[in-house]
Parts: C-alpha cells; sequence; structure tokens
C-alpha cells in the first residue's frame, strides 16, 4: 500500500512547524494509527522539511532564508532553488518513503511555491506550476493542512521570536500577497487542501487537526477496522 504525503502550509508564524511536532506526538499514541502501524500497514512516520529535508537541501536552505546574509537572491534564482531542493527531497526523502506504505508528514510543499514565489513575487504560475510538476514528477500531497491566520498575527509572533529571516523580513504586501495565494489555492483544490482556523490557543489547532486526520484514518483505511 502507498503511503500518504501530509503537508502544513500557512503564512508565517501560523503554527505549522509546532502543530506538525503536536501531531506526530499524538499519532504515536493514537490506538486507530497504531493499530495499523502494529498490522504493518503503515510501518513508519518520518517528519520532514522544505526547504532543508536533505543534505543539499539544509545549504540552499541556508542560501534562502538567513535573514543576515549580505548576498542577495534573485526572484528566479530564488524559484530555481525551491525546485532543487523539491526535487532532491521527493527523489531522497518522500518517494522511497512512501513506497514502503510510510506516513510523510512535511513542513511546506508545492503550495507554498505557488503563494510564494507566484502570488508573492508575481512569477508566471504556468511556469511554476510546470516547475513543480518537474520537481516532483507529478506527486502531489494526500492531505494539506493549510493553517488560516491573519498575516499581521503570524507577522507579530515571527517577530516576538527574534530575527527574521529572509522571507519573514518581507514587506507586508508581499505576505498578503502570499495569504491570498493560498485561499485561491484552498479554492481552487478542497479535496486535497483543508482549512485550519489558525487564529486559536495551540491546543484548539491541534484539536482540529486531530479531527481532520481521524476523519481521514476512516476514509484511508477504515476497511482494516
Amino acid at each position: 500500500m502507498d503511503g500518504k504525503l501530509i503537508v502544513f502550509e500557512g503564512v508565517e508564524g501560523a503554527g505549522k512547524s509546532t502543530q506538525l511536532a503536536q501531531i506526530h506526538t499524538w499519532l504515536s499514541t493514537e490506538p486507530q494509527f497504531q493499530t495499523l502501524q502494529q498490522r504493518g500497514i503503515i510501518p513508519d512516520m518520518i517528519v520532514t522539511r522544505e526547504p532543508g529535508g536533505t543534505a543539499l537541501g539544509a545549504t540552499l536552505r541556508s542560501l534562502l532564508l538567513d535573514g543576515t546574509a549580505t548576498h542577495t537572491v534573485n526572484e528566479r534564482a530564488e524559484l530555481l532553488m525551491y525546485a532543487a531542493d523539491r526535487a532532491q527531497h521527493v527523489d531522497e526523502v518522500i518517494r522511497p518513503a512512501l513506497a514502503k506504505g510510510c506516513w510523510v508528514l512535511c513542513d511546506r510543499f508545492v503550495d507554498s511555491t505557488v503563494a510564494y514565489q507566484g502570488h508573492g513575487r508575481g512569477l508566471d504560475l504556468a511556469l511554476i506550476n510546470c516547475l513543480n510538476d518537474i520537481a516532483t514528477g507529478g506527486l502531489t500531497s494526500d492531505l494539506t493542512l493549510w493553517l488560516s491566520l491573519a498575516v499581521t498575527t503570524g507577522l507579530a509572533r515571527s517577530q516576538r521570536r527574534g530575527i527574521l529571516d529572509r522571507m519573514e523580513a518581507a514587506d507586508l504586501s508581499f505576505h498578503q500577497r502570499v495569504q491570498r495565494g493560498f485561499e485561491a489555492l484552498a479554492s481552487r483544490h478542497p479535496q486535497r487542501i483543508v482549512a485550519v482556523a489558525a487564529d486559536q490557543d495551540a491546543e484548539q489547532v491541534t484539536q482540529q487537526i486531530q479531527a481532520i486526520i481521524k476523519e481521514r484514518l476512516g476514509t484511508w483505511y477504515g476497511h482494516h477496522f
């Protein structure tokens, strides 16, 4: 059985990384998920991210996001670097795990490129979709959890954390365009992208995501219970 790719998306400060870690911990004890693991139906669960899910990706992540770097990154170069990171990531990490039947929990994937480099930077969406197809070989997520949050709220959270990375430091209008990009994607792909209200406290957000995943467990594996 093929595994499942579950992606966490959202604007800066939406809480993706926090929620991914919470869900990873929860699934480690969730009864239905554990039953599937014990039967060998889901042999393992891995956590990864973009950019940076491979050794090559870690180098690219530093170049792309270092907020203290003195170098500048051309917008087209930025797009191609994200595509290179993704191509390596899919071939080295994601596809092998899915082929074994594993669950892959990923912090960002193709929708971020559409939202950030397409809507945010204003690069051609058809070109971005083509590059995403090349990088992934046509792979899409089984479920994308879009943590929906007002841009100003998310940026305020990022600022409280301290030094901003290069994306976080972009101007407000850029982040507003990114948010509109995520909204457009969610409207276009309602079966794949599920909105999660991320303006609540972290525990309430986690509970929303747990309910979504429990429903998907029933849809994907109900005949095993």
